[in-house]
């Protein structure tokens, strides 16, 4: 997965693309290189047997609608925060450290379009709250509370 980081100081200034996720809140801004996982079969790859992800990357699961969605950290090597968007890219849920190897689901809850897997601990020292906010172009730019266009 190519990955690397890419965390500004400052304001964003450059335009939204596919392999880059950016959040916003009350911390400022951040970004995320991001692998795609926008079919079933790459959702049920997902982030399996990597043994290890540089800090500032991740993977996007992208859903065709809002669903109910779970998680699990079955072959998954490294341990994960879950971050869990609705189909405007509002921040719903955060799970932090799942465990890896762990069978037991993680559930994401009701409409969820997103989920942002990235490694185990950033959400907390980022300070990526419920509320926070994403932008991708996989975001419908007329539900999107941050869209791409418009910068």
């Amino acid at each position: 997965m190519p990955v690397a980081l890419t965390s500004p100081a400052g304001p964003v200034a450059a335009a939204c693309s596919d392999d880059r996720v950016e959040l916003r809140g009350d911390f400022g801004t951040v970004r995320f290189r991001v692998a795609v996982a926008d079919d079933p079969r790459e959702r049920a790859q997902g982030l399996m047997h990597v043994p290890e992800m540089p800090r500032m990357a991740g993977m996007l699961f992208v859903y065709e609608r809002p669903q109910s969605v779970s998680f699990w950290m079955a072959n998954t090597l490294i341990p994960l925060d879950m971050i869990f968007f609705d189909e405007t890219g509002v921040v719903t849920r955060i799970h932090e450290n799942a465990v890896p190897l762990d069978r037991t689901g993680i559930p994401g809850g009701d409409g969820v379009q997103y989920v942002l897997e990235i490694n185990g601990g950033m959400a907390r020292q980022l300070g990526i709250d419920v509320g926070d906010t994403f932008r991708h172009p996989s975001v419908s730019e007329d539900l999107a509370v941050w869209p791409c266009e418009g910068e």
